[in-house]
């Protein structure tokens, strides 16, 4: 099964797709969203086609985000919700199936650590995925994402999830336009 991983950002959006076919996860390809411009349409729309292109070339058969988190500033927190939502109707129009990790679970899940930092993530990424070089810091979070994912689906609990709930299923799927 081909897993994506969406790391949402208002500059960069990071993605990361990795099959879990085999035993062991392998690495698809990683890498990031560039958004640009001044106006909110136009950066969400480059979020959105963004995230279209990796799906008609990877064909995910489901997408894995970062839940939103509580932010000290507001404005940051409001810009990273509507990233986020383009990217999941973007999937969603696509007709995959979402799934939420809060930014805790990810890090609990691949570095046995919710308290990690960006670069034990991409250290870990790397290793997991016997990848020659660390990707750089969104797109490593998107792979991690991704990997959280399988875990989950493999109910494997020893990686650090510590027997939380793990994944939400999120109800975007049911979203047909008309």
């Amino acid at each position: 099964m081909i897993l994506l991983g969406i790391d949402p950002g208002s500059r960069l959006t990071g993605f990361g797709v990795i099959d879990t076919t085999a035993a062991s996860p392998r690495y698809i390809a990683c890498g990031c969203i560039r958004i640009d411009g001044d106006q909110l349409s136009q950066k969400l729309a480059q979020v959105y086609a963004g995230i279209a292109e990796v799906i008609a070339e990877y064909r995910p058969a489901e997408v894995a985000i970062e839940q939103v988190f509580l932010s000290r500033n507001a404005d940051s927190a409001l810009k990273l919700g509507q990233a986020r939502g383009s990217a999941i109707v973007c999937a969603a129009n696509h007709g995959l199936e979402v799934f939420e990790y809060a930014a805790r679970a990810v890090k609990q899940a691949v570095a046995g650590n919710g308290g990690a930092d960006k670069q034990q993530i991409q250290q870990m990424v790397t290793a997991t995925l016997g990848l020659s070089a660390a990707p750089r810091s969104d797109a490593a979070d998107a792979l991690a994402i991704a990997l959280t994912h399988c875990y989950t689906r493999r109910g494997l609990t020893a990686r650090g999830m510590g027997g939380g709930r793990g994944g939400r299923r999120s109800s975007w799927r049911q979203f047909r336009p008309q």
